[in-house]
């Protein structure tokens, strides 16, 4: 810990937490955030609520995490974007607020090539995901669309292990002329910006073993599919996907 503090070399580093409707988690989040702040790694913790109406953001100042409101609308890539004008830190951590098992050593694993190596401009989390206790069985809309989009259009990208990952490390100059994405496209059209801009070679993945977090159920799962969808086609150019003929029988195809 105290090497990766002297590597910091005068640089702030701030952990954004977009959260809504996360009052069950959020304590633990801020709690991990807050001991590296006691330590000297992290300067600040942010977190953005997003909205929320079961005291979210009431719990997490009580944790000591400075609290604003989103104010472009709600959605995730909105929230960090919030983020990240509510701060001036070089380096920017984005957690997840419904991680149950996350610990301080998450965060230090994201920081530790940021402060390391001047090259790399993202570092991503990799991670097993359990479903219900079900080991690998988590990360259905990454293993279901993300990962067959990321084959297709960008097959560099398809080695990153989890690229809807919400844990991610990044430096404030990597986001000049970067967009994130709405809502919970803002991942994947991360990852897809800092690879053309920057190269593969400019993201890192570090291990942090399991996370657990509140699995959605199937049905709920409609936005994220969708906003990851547009994230991808607009940066092939597409967009959209051309709407579908109906053919009749009698059409004469």
């Amino acid at each position: 810990m105290a090497d990766l503090v002297t590597f910091k070399a005068g640089r702030k580093v701030a952990v954004c937490i977009p959260g809504r409707d996360e009052a069950s988690t959020i304590a633990r989040v801020v709690s991990a955030a807050r001991h590296l702040q006691g330590a000297g790694l992290v300067d600040e913790v942010v977190v953005v609520d997003d909205g929320s109406s079961d005291g979210t953001g009431y719990r997490a100042a009580a944790c000591g995490a400075r609290v604003v409101t989103s104010g472009t609308g709600p959605g995730k890539g909105q929230a960090l974007t919030c983020a990240v004008a509510a701060t001036e830190a070089e380096i920017l951590v984005f957690l997840d607020a419904d991680v149950t098992n996350l610990f301080p050593g998450f965060i230090t694993a994201l920081v530790a090539p940021m402060l390391t190596n001047d090259t790399i401009r993202l570092v991503k989390a990799a991670y097993r995901r359990p479903l219900h206790g079900r080991p690998e069985e988590g990360g259905r809309v990454t293993e279901l669309l993300a990962r067959p989009l990321l084959r297709r259009f960008f097959p560099e990208l398809a080695k990153v292990s989890q690229p809807l990952a919400g844990e991610c490390a990044l430096t404030r100059s990597t986001l000049d002329g970067i967009r994130l994405a709405d809502g919970y496209g803002c991942e994947i059209g991360l990852l897809i910006d800092v690879y053309r801009r920057h190269g593969l070679d400019a993201i890192a993945e570090v291990h942090l073993g399991e996370r657990v977090h509140r699995n959605r159920p199937l049905r709920d799962l409609q936005p994220h599919t969708d906003a990851v969808l547009d994230a991808v086609l607009a940066r092939v150019g597409t967009g959209a996907l051309p709407a579908c003929r109906a053919v009749t029988p009698d059409s004469g195809e």
